[in-house]
């Protein structure tokens, strides 16, 4: 998983350069903030040389200037890394799900899909920027403080040494519990989006039934376990920083009581104290960057895994090989001994299904609610693959032909019209976007729409969410153009169209 990750800092390698380079440089130059006041105490203060005094304020001047300059650096371009990286993820994860079969979108909901592209992503956005500088700030402090304190004094350097293993067996245990703790407030977020997607979709039908009250006892019970994974997690989260301010303090004192004993037994002055309790405090703060880091880590972690398991998921249907493409259909549909079910554990829907549609010739497929009407229909198009027989379309077996012309070359009209939020010429354009304005016009004659597209004031330009809400331009497009789906004792025919 983390080779995979890792793989998407190639395109932007260089902003990944440009950042780790600016915060190794701050880590560096942190050190020789305490360094630098320890040569003032300890030598050109006892020696009075003012020159040297106001040429080592001068040089920490500068070192804070360029650490600001580097902080400019490292949040813009680092966070603009981040962005890329999650731009890069989320075209990734789009593609990807406009390849995957009509089986997956049945079985998974549409809450829990954009949770995945929207929440996830920006947490893992965030980690892919954060995570490395943290580290690199972090280690490069602790490393060069070290060094520098070993070099000043062994005896306190080997105190100050104590604490910190305490601090890291901390963190390393509570990371690893809040990582499964951030998953599922994740999973919780995802049922949320979900149920308030489905309810607001169904708001006509919730109304209907005046079913208002049950809808909010639904919502509330997802909202419940969301608040119920949120606080056990915080809980979580208290107990580690809780734990880890204690131990910071506790780090702080040992050296403080250390260097006091140190003093008092005459083999370190009071200058190399403060550097060192100065060193500390430079210490404490990459420990807090390590505290965000395995935070951050485990919330990316988890994000990440979410958004590999959609990555990993393979279309159930795919082109063969030698899959053939087709310019166009005479339009003769053969079934042949078809049966079909949705999966493996189900029963038959549709069994032993046998019949031809001749060219131009109107076949209309009646049944009980639950038939399988809709899906033989589905089936032409292969949305879904037969489990027997075989569909042939002007003697072609579709499962030899390429999935996408022979989608192009197929008209449905679905059973639930879906208008797309833009204007109604880019509707009518979906079908072929590269039709002319003159083919566009002429489509809508066909359908008996010319009409009451003229009477909109924008015509062809109509926005459709500005001018209508979905719900009334369907009942408009299908009361103007003709196109009825008839009912007949809960019964619904769909009708493939193929163009002339």
């Amino acid at each position: 998983m983390l080779k995979r990750f890792v793989a998407y800092y190639k395109n932007h390698k260089w902003l990944f350069v440009l950042d780790i380079g600016v915060a190794f440089l701050s880590a560096i130059l942190s050190v020789f903030m305490p360094v630098l006041t320890r040569t003032l105490l300890k030598n050109y203060i006892p020696d009075r040389d003012f020159q040297a005094i106001i040429g080592i304020l001068s040089l920490m001047l500068l070192i804070i200037m360029i650490k600001s300059v580097f902080s400019f650096i490292r949040i813009k371009w680092g966070h603009i890394l981040g962005v890329r990286m999650e731009y890069d993820m989320r075209a990734d994860i789009f593609r990807h799900l406009q390849k995957l079969s009509f089986n997956y979108y049945d079985n998974t909901k549409t809450g829990h899909i954009m949770s995945r592209i929207t929440n996830d992503l920006n947490t893992i956005a965030e980690v892919a920027h954060h995570a490395p500088e943290d580290f690199i700030i972090s280690f490069f402090i602790i490393t060069a403080s070290f060094i520098a304190m070993f070099n000043f004094s062994v005896p306190l350097s080997l105190i100050s040494l104590v604490s910190l293993p305490l601090l890291l067996i901390w963190g390393m245990t509570f990371g690893l519990k809040m990582r499964g703790g951030f998953r599922l407030v994740r999973k919780k977020i995802a049922e949320m989006n979900s149920n308030v997607e489905n309810s607001m979709q169904g708001i006509r039908e919730v109304k209907s039934y005046a079913n208002e009250e049950l809808e909010i006892v639904k919502f509330d019970l997802v909202n419940q376990n969301f608040r119920t994974a949120k606080e056990k997690m915080y809980a979580l989260m208290a107990k580690f920083h809780a734990g880890m301010q204690f131990l910071a303090d506790f780090y702080h004192l040992s050296v403080i009581a250390g260097g006091v004993w140190l003093i008092y037994t005459g083999k370190i002055d009071v200058a190399d104290l403060l550097a060192f309790t100065l060193f500390i405090s430079y210490i404490l703060d990459p420990i807090n960057r390590l505290i965000s880091f395995v935070e951050q880590f485990q919330q990316g972690g988890a994000s990440f895994e979410r958004f590999i398991e959609i990555m990993d998921i393979e279309p159930d249907i795919q082109d063969r090989k030698d899959a053939k493409k087709v310019d166009s259909f005479k339009g003769e549909i053969r079934i042949e001994h078809l049966n079909f079910k949705y999966s493996s554990s189900q029963n038959l829907v549709l069994k032993d299904v046998s019949l031809t549609a001749e060219i131009g010739k109107k076949i209309a497929i009646v049944g009980e609610s639950g038939a399988g009407k809709s899906t033989l229909v589905a089936l032409i198009p292969r949305f879904y693959e037969p489990s027997e027989g075989k569909i042939l379309i002007d003697g072609f077996d579709i499962m030899n032909l390429n999935q996408k012309s022979l989608r192009e070359n197929i008209g449905i009209v679905q059973q639930n019209i879906f208008m797309f939020d833009t204007s109604i010429k880019d509707n009518i354009l979906y079908g072929r976007p590269s039709a002319t304005d003159e083919e566009v016009f002429e489509a809508a004659r066909k359908a008996n729409l010319s009409d009451f597209i003229d009477s909109l004031p924008d015509k062809f330009e109509t926005s459709i969410p500005e001018k209508y809400n979905y719900y009334e331009l369907d009942k408009l497009i299908l009361k103007e153009s003709r196109i009825f789906f008839c009912s007949f004792v809960g019964t619904v025919y769909n009708a493939p169209l193929f163009p002339e």
